[in-house]
């Protein structure tokens, strides 16, 4: 069975400085249409970053569209055109300070598939070097270096509290263990 839905119209509804919302009625499989709400995003890249001293380098920010903060990976919005993996050292060096001369490509997942077209490309960086954060003027982070353990418990107390920086945790906890 074919599962495409076609789009039949589309109305802009919002047009922003990171997103763009759309309305489409769409043809259904069985004929039938329906109407789907989308969000356009240009992308992202996050940063899974790990110090000489196996510490995961993390950010705590405030979330407004969880009225809460949370500590997170290093990530940032795509410019127009821009290649992800320049994005993602830019992105580095302005909310850590850190820098790297390698980064190797650990997947790139959709993050709300149902209803955004947000591409999150995740990158795990080589030895880093410090440098100077220099945040936008309207970002406001702290950086923070985490033991494996110490990440996971602040999952269990929801400070993590977002899929990309689980995924990481998880991911760096499998890297070190199958290193030992």
């Amino acid at each position: 069975m074919d599962f495409t839905e076609k789009t039949i119209n589309k109305q802009s509804l919002y047009q922003g400085k990171i997103i763009d919302v759309n309305l489409h009625d769409v043809t259904l499989p069985n004929g039938k249409t329906s109407k789907r709400e989308i969000v356009n995003h240009p992308g992202a890249v996050a940063l899974i970053c790990v110090t000489e001293e196996k510490k995961l380098v993390m950010v705590r920010q405030y979330r407004k569209a969880l009225e809460k903060e949370i500590v997170e990976i290093p990530a940032g919005k795509l410019e127009k055109g821009e290649d992800p993996e320049d994005t993602a050292k830019r992105e580095l060096e302005e909310e850590t300070g850190y820098q790297t001369d390698y980064l190797k490509k650990v997947a790139s997942f959709y993050t709300s598939p149902g209803f955004a077209d947000e591409l999150v490309h995740l990158f795990e960086t080589g030895t880093l070097t410090e440098g100077k954060a220099a945040t936008d003027e309207d970002e406001f982070v702290e950086v923070i270096e985490a033991t494996i353990e110490e990440a996971e418990k602040m999952i269990e107390t929801e400070e993590i509290h977002d899929a990309k920086t689980m995924f990481a945790v998880q991911y760096i906890k499998q890297k070190l263990s199958s290193t030992r």
